[in-house]
């Protein structure tokens, strides 16, 4: 599923125009990325949770040449899905 598929699902059920629906779904895809910049958790009830972890450093290797490469610290973005999610069959 891409976004397109998820804003005409929001037209068929909504009745909205395809316009306002677009508008609807990067709001709440902005909202969420903002959010996430900022460090905080996003706990969608019933989905799951995401939420920013730090990563370590870490050792890499260049597939190419084999030399090593020094991976900085950074930010991950997790997801834990829900046990509506999970029960999923």
């Amino acid at each position: 599923m891409i976004k397109l598929d998820i804003i005409n699902e929001v037209v068929n059920r909504t009745g909205i125009t395809k316009t306002k629906a677009e508008s609807a779904v990067e709001t709440v895809f902005e909202s969420m990325k903002n959010a996430l910049a900022r460090g905080q958790r996003i706990e969608l009830r019933g989905f799951g949770v995401f939420n920013v972890r730090p990563r370590k450093t870490g050792i890499g290797r260049n597939p190419r040449t084999g030399a090593e490469v020094s991976i900085p610290p950074g930010k991950a973005v997790r997801f834990k899905p829900g046990k509506e999610l999970q029960s999923i069959d």
